[in-house]
């Protein structure tokens, strides 16, 4: 056994005598015949790399509230709100969403009903795929709704059907496009490509949606792995697009706007789905816009946001109320 492997095994070993058999570090230390300094190395390694995570039953009621108060207001089949964790950034929030969505996508996957999953792809998305527990669900099929890959043709870090595979014993199937072609003409000529236009009817036929919700400004995906250009963002604010929603970019009153980059989506279009089961992750106040709009534009059936970004939506929502009323 390498060192490695070994190290792996006793961080294991000892992680159950703790967690599971409730002895003490000085107790694990007599039985393996290390020493108690080594149980505790030992321990935090099996919590850094994952060996051991915690599951926290039940949401705080303001987390609750929240949730059925956007589940009323936008006509959800559900919501959850991650608790706020104390960080007060993005990456807080990511974090605090991949606890509660890694599990809860599990349990949607473990459906047996449920055989094919179209996904979209984003930081958020990507951080709730490494949170989700293992299942054995081999019959799954995992397919891209958007572009793979980036305009260089370089795989996108954002596309978790590998992921999703590996997680769930099924097989994943990947649109080998870029999410935005360089030109209308590039894009017809992949959505041209038989098998292209196969894996898009495959796609489309997809049992449960699981997409994230994109922004246009600085923090979101579309600029931070050069997605698209500087003079391409600037159109796109231009022309009052918040919202980056399946390769599509709307307004926000949820509808499209009229921005050039919108023509050179390769992948589904979000009316192709309209009335299948959606559900959208997003996470950090930086999102606000983007996910009011996407919500207005009432594709989404199942929201999981981070409290801010939960109680600054509902707070947004009674304030239109407010004044429409």
């Amino acid at each position: 056994m390498q060192a490695g492997d070994w190290t792996t095994d006793m961080a294991i070993r000892a992680a159950w005598m703790s967690f599971v058999g409730g002895a003490t570090q000085g107790e694990i230390a007599a039985r393996l015949g290390i020493s108690t300094a080594r149980v505790h190395r030992l321990i935090a390694h099996a919590q850094k790399t994952g060996l051991v995570r915690f599951q926290i039953a039940g949401r705080p009621s303001d987390c609750l509230e929240i949730e059925a108060a956007l589940v009323d207001a936008h006509g959800l089949s559900s919501c959850l709100i991650a608790p706020d964790i104390g960080g007060g950034d993005d990456a807080s929030a990511i974090r605090s969403i991949a606890e509660v969505a890694g599990p809860h996508l599990a349990s949607l996957l473990a459906n047996p009903a449920l055989v094919q999953l179209g996904v979209g792809m984003g930081r958020t998305l990507k951080a709730a795929v490494e949170m989700m527990p293992r299942i054995q669900r081999p019959d799954l099929s995992i397919v891209s709704i958007s572009g793979s890959l980036t305009r260089k043709l370089s795989a996108n870090p954002f596309d978790v059907v590998q992921q999703l595979a590996e997680r769930t014993g099924g097989e994943g199937y990947y649109l080998p496009v870029p999410y935005l072609a360089e030109s209308v003409a590039e894009r017809d000529t992949f959505l041209g490509q038989r098998s292209v236009q196969a894996l898009l009817e495959r796609a489309r036929a997809s049992d449960l949606f699981v997409i994230g919700i994109g922004s246009v400004e600085d923090d979101g995906h579309l600029i931070s792995r050069d997605l698209i250009l500087r003079e391409e963002q600037r159109d796109l604010i231009a022309t009052g697009a918040v919202c980056d929603l399946m390769g599509r970019f709307i307004g926000r009153d949820g509808r499209l706007v009229p921005a050039k980059l919108g023509d050179k989506a390769v992948g589904l279009p979000f009316e192709a789905v309209r009335g299948a089961r959606i559900v959208a992750l997003a996470g950090g106040l930086g999102k606000l816009e983007a996910t009011r709009a996407a919500l207005r534009a009432g594709l989404i059936t199942d929201l999981i946001v981070d409290e801010s970004l939960g109680r600054a939506l509902a707070v947004a929502e009674g304030a239109r109320q407010a004044r429409s009323a």
